[in-house]
């Protein structure tokens, strides 16, 4: 009997072990098929990455940037798998970036300077320079400034050369108060300062130590809606963008007629030496090689006019833009 009993759990443990065995091959299978299933699923993501359109790099002045930012986000909309970073370096600091390869489209609210074509050539970048739309650099004061009624370009260079003798307002003209003036400025690597410089200071004048300097407009727009005494000068768009806390000062012109910056005046050249063209530096072999930087630049030039002045500045003709989209489709072999 006891033989009898040992072969039946013999048998009984046998069992258990086959169907343990099955059981865990099963299992196995589950984890195979699981395992197969992400790595499949991976390898999709990887190639909807790998699908992506290159993304279009741009840098540059931040007096053109609400223009192109306005571009870019009408053309994400319409091509949603478009991708453009815009950065706001300043016009020189674009330039540079330009020059190292790090962009492929520079924005500019001044010509390029000769050491700058210097640095692109040495660097092997051919670019092809596009005027985009026109700027009336806007001499800003704060709005319960009732005393400031215009000013002349001798008197501007008076109050921001460094050494101007200029504290206070009544340093500048008589009768105005003697309240100390906060001045704000944009910072050197822009091209509103390289325009400004030259144009107030000349070529060996030297700005004021005090002031504050920013690349970032908006600072410069917080620092004269903030103190009645303050000054400050940056692209026309800053400036209708607050015209509830901003005055635009009118200036003489060459004339001799007191004039404020608007469409009109900028287009016309009565608002001058403060009217002037906005850029964007577009590199060639980008253009012929990468049709996603091709694309993004057509559409720029197409819609330029139209979104400068929906930002506040002043469009070019358009047969202007016909002419740069003729120069475009050359140089990208079109």
């Amino acid at each position: 009997m006891k033989s009898r009993a040992l072969l039946v759990l013999l048998a009984m443990s046998l069992l258990l072990v086959v169907l343990a065995a099955c059981g865990n091959a099963e299992g196995s299978g589950d984890e195979a098929s699981s395992s197969n299933t992400e790595e499949s699923t991976s390898g999709e993501g990887n190639s909807e990455s790998e699908s992506e359109t290159t993304e279009v790099l741009v840098d540059g002045s931040s007096t053109v940037f609400p223009i192109m930012e306005a571009v870019a986000e009408e053309y994400q909309k319409e091509n949603p798998d478009a991708r453009v970073n815009i950065g706001t370096s300043g016009s020189g600091g674009g330039f540079e970036k330009f020059a190292a390869g790090e962009t492929h489209i520079s924005n500019a609210s001044r010509p390029i300077k000769e050491e700058e074509k210097q640095a692109l050539e040495d660097a092997g970048i051919e670019y092809t320079e596009f005027e985009i739309a026109l700027d009336g650099l806007s001499i800003v004061v704060n709005q319960e400034n009732d005393w400031v009624d215009q000013l002349t370009v001798e008197e501007l260079n008076k109050m921001w050369s460094a050494d101007g003798g200029v504290t206070t307002w009544a340093d500048v003209r008589e009768g105005w108060p003697e309240e100390e003036i906060e001045f704000y400025s944009p910072g050197a690597d822009s091209g509103t300062f390289d325009y400004f410089s030259e144009v107030v200071l000349g070529e060996e004048g030297q700005i004021r130590q005090d002031a504050s300097l920013s690349e970032d407009d908006n600072v410069l727009v917080q620092g004269v809606t903030g103190s009645k005494n303050a000054i400050s000068y940056f692209g026309y768009a800053y400036y209708a963008e607050n015209k509830d806390s901003l005055k635009a000062v009118p200036i003489v012109n060459d004339s001799g007629e007191a004039v404020t910056p608007d469409q009109e005046t900028v287009q016309s050249g009565d608002y001058n030496p403060f009217s002037r063209p906005l850029f964007v530096y577009v590199k060639n072999e980008a253009v012929e090689n990468n049709e996603s930087v091709y694309n993004f630049a057509k559409y720029a030039l197409e819609n330029a006019g139209e979104m400068a002045e929906a930002v506040g500045y002043v469009a070019k003709p358009d047969s202007a833009y016909e002419d740069a989209l003729k120069k475009l489709d050359e140089i990208a072999g079109k």
